[in-house]
C-alpha cells in the first residue's frame, strides 16, 4: 500500500452539518443508530463512487430551523504513505491533480459539490481539485478550488460498497452485482470452449436418452418441423448448450461434503450474507490482476455496512480478519462488540449525534503503547460492549456489577440495557483504562466506588492522572464519581442500609438452600439467618462475597418496598446523574 485517504470532510449531507473525520487504512465506525455511520459511508460513495444516481431531497441537511441546505460538499484528501512523494506509478495516475503542502509533501484533494437542479428537477454533481487543504474552520471556502472540473473518476481507486442487506442468492440473478460481474467475465480459449461444449452436448444427449419423459417431450416438440415444411429440429438442453450461457444457470452449493451440499437458497441468511462478502473479495482479486497485467495502480476503497449481520460471534471475528486482509482501504460500520474488539483501538471512530450535529471521537495521541496494550487487553477483549454504551457505570467488584442493573430497574422501571447503559466491574481499582477510553470516545462515565481504607484518596489520584494523560478536565457532563459511606465496601454499605437487612438474610437463605428443597432444612437456615446481628451478617456476607448477589437481585425485584428504601444513596446519585446525561 502506498497511498491512503487520510481525511474526509462533509457538509450538508443527511444529518451531517459539518464534519471532519480521519481515516486509517482500516476504519471501524461505531455509534448508536442514527449517529451518522451510514452517512459517512454514503458521502464517500458520493465523492468516489456512484451514489449520485441515488440522491434524493432527503440527502440534503435540514437545520434546526427546518431549512434545507442548498448544497452538499464532500472533500477527500489522498496522501502517500511513509514518504512525502507519490510513487512514480501514482504520480502518473494522478497527473496534474497532485499538489504540494507547505512542507513540500504531495497530496491530492478532490471536492465534490452537489446542488439541486431547479431547471431539470434533478441534481448537479461536479468535482474539482483543490490546491490546498485549508484548516477545518474555513474548509468550505472556495478560494482553494482550482477552476477545472474533474470529468471522470480515478479508475485506480474504485469505491466498493457492501450493503448491509446482502444476499448471494439474490445477487446471482443480478448482472450488476459483484458475483454477476465476475460471471459475465467468464472466458475460455477457443479450443477449450469447443471441447467443453462438446462435453456438454454429450451430457445433454445422454440425459435425454436416459429419460423417458424427456425423450417423449422431444418427440412431440420435433413436430414443430411440420410448421416449417419439414425443416428444423428441436434440441432439449437440460444443461447450458453454450459456454456463454453458463452464468445464466449458475448456482452455488454449500455443505459439509460434496455429496451433501445444498443450493444457497436453502441456507440461512448468515451463510448467504457471508458468501456475498467473499464474492466481493474474489471480484477485487480479479480486478487487481487485471490492473497488474496492464501495469496500472489499484487501490480499492471498500465500505462494509454491518458485515456482522446474521453471523454468530466467531464468524464475525473471522469475517473481520478477511476484511482486514483486503488490499486497499476498508471502512466498516458495526454494532458488534465482537467485531469491534478485533480492531485496533486507534482504528475506532465513534460517531455521536448531538443537538449541534454529528461529531466524531477517537483515541488521540495521548495514549502511549503501554496504555493501548492495557486497553486492548483489559477492555476490548472482554468488554467490547462498552464501545456501544450511551453511558457506563463502573464498580470495583462483581457484586456491584450484579446488583446495579437490578437497582437501576427498580429505580426507573425499565432495564439499564434497554436505554444503552452498561454496568461494568473493573476487577479491583483498575478504573483508568476504562475511563480514558470511554471519555476519549465521547461515552460518559460514572464510578460508584468503595470507601474503605485509602480507596477514596487512591481514586482521586487516579482521576488527576487521567486528566493529565488526556490533557483535559473530566467535567461533570462526561464524568462523575460517588463514594459509598465512609469506611464502607459494598457489603458494609448494604448492612448499614438497614431497610435491606431482611432481603440480605433472605438471599443468604436462598444461597445456603440452593438445590435443597427439604422444608426442615430451609426452616433451619431461616432461623440461623434470623439470629444474625449486623456484625455477624456482615461477616457472613464477606465469606460468600458475590455468591449472594444473584439471589439478592431477584428478591429486590420482587420486593414491595420502594426503591429509596432498598438502594444505597451512592447508586441513586449515579442514576440521577445518568438521567441527565442520557435524557432518560
Amino acid at each position: 500500500m502506498s497511498i491512503l485517504i487520510n481525511k474526509v470532510r462533509i457538509s450538508g449531507f443527511r444529518g451531517i452539518s459539518n464534519l471532519e473525520i480521519s481515516l486509517p487504512r482500516i476504519t471501524v465506525l461505531i455509534g448508536k443508530n442514527n449517529a451518522g455511520k451510514t452517512s459517512v459511508i454514503k458521502a464517500l460513495q458520493l465523492a468516489l463512487g456512484d451514489y449520485s444516481r441515488h440522491l434524493t431531497d432527503e440527502d440534503f441537511y435540514i437545520d434546526s430551523d427546518d431549512n434545507d441546505c442548498s448544497e452538499i460538499i464532500v472533500d477527500v484528501c489522498i496522501v502517500p504513505i511513509d514518504t512525502n512523494e507519490f510513487s512514480d506509478e501514482w504520480a502518473e495516475t494522478f497527473g496534474d491533480l497532485t499538489q504540494f503542502d507547505s512542507e513540500g509533501a504531495n497530496f491530492v484533494a478532490i471536492r465534490t459539490i452537489c446542488e439541486k437542479d431547479e431547471v431539470k428537477s434533478g441534481y448537479k454533481v461536479v468535482r474539482f481539485p483543490l490546491s490546498s487543504w485549508n484548516e477545518f474552520e474555513n474548509w468550505t471556502d472556495n478560494s482553494a478550488k482550482i477552476n477545472k472540473r474533474i470529468t471522470k473518476r480515478i479508475d485506480a481507486m474504485p469505491f466498493i460498497s457492501i450493503d448491509a442487506q446482502r444476499d448471494i442468492h439474490q445477487e446471482l440473478r443480478e448482472k450488476t452485482s459483484y458475483i454477476g460481474r465476475i460471471l459475465s467475465d467468464i472466458d475460455f480459449e477457443n479450443d477449450d470452449k469447443e471441447a467443453l461444449e462438446e462435453l456438454i452436448k454429450e451430457l445433454n444427449d445422454k440425459a435425454v436418452e436416459k429419460s423417458v419423459v424427456l425423450t417423449n417431450l422431444k418427440a412431440h416438440l420435433d413436430s414443430l418441423s411440420q410448421s416449417f415444411e419439414g425443416q428444423g429440429q428441436t434440441d432439449i438442453t437440460p444443461f447450458p448448450k453454450k459456454i456463454r450461457d453458463l452464468s445464466k444457470r449458475f448456482s452455488i452449493h454449500f455443505g459439509d461434503s460434496a455429496s451433501n451440499s445444498f443450493s444457497m437458497e436453502y441456507h440461512g441468511m448468515g451463510t448467504r450474507s457471508w458468501a456475498s462478502m467473499l464474492t466481493v473479495k474474489a471480484f477485487l482479486e480479479l480486478s487487481e490482476k487485471k490492473h497488474e497485467a496492464e501495469e496500472e495502480c489499484f487501490f480499492p476503497i471498500v465500505a462494509a455496512e454491518e458485515p456482522e449481520a446474521h453471523l454468530h460471534p466467531n464468524a464475525q471475528r473471522t469475517l473481520y480478519k478477511q476484511l482486514e486482509a483486503v488490499k486497499g482501504q476498508v471502512i466498516i460500520s458495526t454494532h458488534s462488540p465482537y467485531l469491534a474488539a478485533e480492531s485496533k483501538l486507534t482504528d475506532l471512530r465513534s460517531l455521536i449525534n448531538f443537538n449541534s450535529g454529528v461529531q466524531v471521537k477517537s483515541l488521540g495521541d495521548n495514549f502511549n503503547p503501554e496504555d493501548l496494550n492495557k486497553l486492548q487487553r483489559d477492555v476490548m477483549r472482554y468488554r467490547g460492549e462498552l464501545l456501544f454504551s450511551k453511558a457506563i457505570i463502573l464498580f470495583e467488584g462483581v457484586t456491584e456489577e450484579q446488583l446495579a442493573p437490578v437497582f437501576f430497574e427498580k429505580y426507573f422501571g425499565f432495564s439499564c440495557y434497554s436505554v444503552g447503559i452498561n454496568c461494568i466491574s473493573v476487577a479491583g481499582k483498575n478504573y483508568p483504562p476504562f475511563v480514558k477510553m470511554a471519555c476519549s470516545l465521547g461515552i460518559p462515565v460514572y464510578i460508584v466506588s468503595d470507601n474503605d481504607g485509602n480507596t477514596k484518596t487512591e481514586i482521586e489520584s487516579q482521576i488527576s492522572n487521567i486528566e493529565r494523560d488526556l490533557a483535559c478536565e473530566l467535567t461533570n457532563d462526561i464524568f462523575n464519581v460517588s463514594f459509598l459511606n465512609n469506611g464502607c465496601d459494598v457489603e458494609s454499605e448494604l448492612v448499614n442500609h438497614v431497610q435491606i437487612i431482611d432481603e440480605l438474610k433472605a438471599s443468604l437463605v436462598q444461597l445456603a438452600t440452593n438445590g435443597n428443597k427439604t422444608p426442615q432444612f430451609i426452616a433451619a437456615k431461616q432461623r440461623e439467618m434470623e439470629q444474625l446481628n449486623n456484625q455477624s451478617l456482615l461477616d457472613k456476607l464477606k465469606t460468600v462475597k458475590s455468591g449472594y448477589s444473584g439471589f439478592l437481585a431477584g428478591i429486590i425485584m420482587d420486593s414491595p418496598k420502594n426503591s429509596e428504601e432498598l438502594i444505597p444513596q451512592a447508586f441513586i446519585d449515579a442514576f440521577e446523574t445518568i438521567r441527565g446525561w442520557s435524557e432518560i
